[in-house]
């Protein structure tokens, strides 16, 4: 492979204790171990690696998804990990009362978990959690480059899934590799997860979680920037069925057109979107619109000189960081009632409201958790400089993690979200480096090496 044009930000690690940078608490130092780990990050390998993984067009639902999920297995076991491959039970997992949803047809699923157990079973665990399912590639003409090529240009590995997230799960399972390899030894334990199902509600870390893993931190590889989000918004798809009252468009004046009944409830909600967003928590201020409600299909009508008799929308709708899910769906119900009642057609003819798909309640690491101060340190430590911490209007799985696992969890990776689920997503290698770098030290910090 040819030398990649890349700058690295991060210097080769000879004297561990000289990165960090003076804190509330210094941190403790590193065998030369973690030294010779980190040093073992290098472009070229990630590159590769992520590009290996991105030749598997791991769609969500799909057979590849399986089949990537069993690739990894093998690498797992490669490394020496206690790697636990099964095939996750989805009727009694669908049936759960307490399963978050999907929205893709599946006819399987696998879960992936490699376990490295320290020598103190007393001694905190670690938890590096990545999905490897992708969203569909959309309209492949729109591409620069093969969705499922990894071209390198500019400094950029381009794929479906390498920003979200497979570039996250490639700095985690080299973050692992290096430190095998340098005879790292741990006191705690860690935990690498790769899950499926991600994309449309959470089947493989929900399915994880059932399954008995756990850990006392976690850290998610979704693409920050190499920042922290701390917090994210939840999100709640949910479908709208709205009647009309058909006939002949030449005397479209005697029906009932499904589709201006609709704009009524639309405009409705773009105001519920502003009133939601007015006090929004300091974590998401920077964001122009921390909790979107958005519509995004509509559906009506079977015939051209037809008045339209029905119309289905579903869209999604944010949920602010603290508020019970349920209180997020009474809020869009009572809106659309609302308008309903005000409309004579529609008070005779309600609009049906139902909740489908995905349902990510909003997540909030917890404040004096010390995963906070631990990534912090650890990117300091490789970079010299103090990641921002924020939050962002995106669901996630971390929302599981804390709520069901009851496991502290944070986003931390490589790759800026707006090029996710786009033409020619792309993640930057640099950033790559830098997350891989410190996840080492973090592993090191967190779980006691030796």
């Amino acid at each position: 492979m040819r030398q990649l044009a890349c700058r690295d930000e991060n210097p080769r690690v000879t004297d561990l204790d000289s990165l960090v940078i003076p804190t509330q608490r210094a941190a403790a130092p590193l065998p030369s171990s973690v030294a010779t780990a980190v040093n073992a990050v290098q472009p070229e390998r990630l590159v590769a690696l992520l590009q290996e993984l991105l030749a598997v067009p791991s769609i969500t639902g799909s057979a590849a998804e399986s089949e990537a999920q069993h690739r990894l297995s093998r690498r797992l076991d490669g490394y020496g990990l206690d790697t636990d491959l099964w095939q996750i039970d989805l009727p009694s997992t669908l049936a759960d009362p307490q399963f978050p949803g999907l929205e893709a047809p599946r006819d399987e699923a696998w879960g992936l978990v490699g376990s490295w157990t320290g020598s103190d079973p007393d001694a905190p665990t670690l938890v590096l959690n990545g999905h490897i399912d992708v969203v569909p590639p959309g309209d492949l003409s729109a591409w620069s480059t093969g969705p499922w090529s990894g071209a390198v240009r500019d400094g950029q590995v381009y794929g479906r899934g390498a920003c979200d997230m497979k570039g996250g799960l490639a700095c985690q399972l080299l973050a692992v590799e290096v430190l095998r390899a340098a005879g790292v030894q741990l006191r705690g334990s860690l935990q690498l997860q790769s899950v499926v199902g991600e994309e449309d509600g959470g089947l493989g870390t929900f399915a994880t979680l059932r399954r008995g893993y756990r850990g006392d931190l976690a850290v998610v590889c979704e693409p920050t920037s190499t920042e922290i989000v701390s917090a994210n918004a939840g999100a709640l798809t949910f479908r709208l069925t709205v009647p009309g009252l058909a006939i002949h468009a030449s005397v479209r004046d005697r029906g009932v057109d499904a589709i201006e009944k609709y704009l009524l409830v639309h405009t409705a909600l773009r105001e519920l979107e502003g009133r939601r967003n007015r006090d929004a928590h300091p974590l998401m201020q920077h964001l122009t619109l921390p909790y979107p409600l958005s519509v995004g299909t509509v559906r009506a009508g079977d015939w051209a000189s037809s008045v339209p008799d029905l119309l289905v929308a579903e869209g999604r709708l944010g949920v602010a960081l603290g508020e019970p899910v349920e209180e997020a769906r009474a809020d869009l119900e009572r809106t659309v009632a609302q308008v309903c009642a005000d409309d004579p057609w529609l008070a005779a003819h309600p609009v049906r409201v139902e909740w489908v798909g995905g349902q990510f309640g909003s997540s909030l690491l917890p404040d004096g958790s010390p995963l906070l101060s631990l990534v912090a340190g650890a990117h300091r430590r490789v970079t010299g400089r103090t990641p921002h911490v924020t939050g962002a209007p995106w669901g996630s799985d971390i929302r599981l993690l804390a709520d069901l696992g009851a496991v502290p969890a944070l986003h931390y990776g490589p790759g800026d979200v707006r090029k996710a689920h786009g033409p020619d997503e792309s993640v930057p290698v640099e950033e790559l480096v830098t997350v891989t770098r410190s996840l080492v030290m973090l592993v090191a910090q967190a779980c006691g090496a030796s």
